[in-house]
């Protein structure tokens, strides 16, 4: 699996009404995606992922 990322800093001529701050765009290519929210788990976060995925190279992007 190929995946690329490639980071977009926001265009700093848009009005700052519609700038997106401390934001950046990534273009990832890969062969699946899965939305979840990080759960607590002791002093750490914890993302559960299907069992096909053991072994498996992933990346995470943080969108909120």
């Amino acid at each position: 699996m190929n995946v690329m990322i490639q980071r977009k800093e926001p265009k700093p001529d848009l009005p700052p009404a519609i700038s997106i701050q401390n934001k950046s765009k990534f273009e990832v290519y890969g062969e699946e995606m899965i939305e979840k929210e990080v759960k607590q788990s002791g002093n750490s976060g914890r993302v559960y992922l299907p069992p096909e995925w053991v072994g498996k190279r992933v990346k995470i992007i943080r969108i909120d």
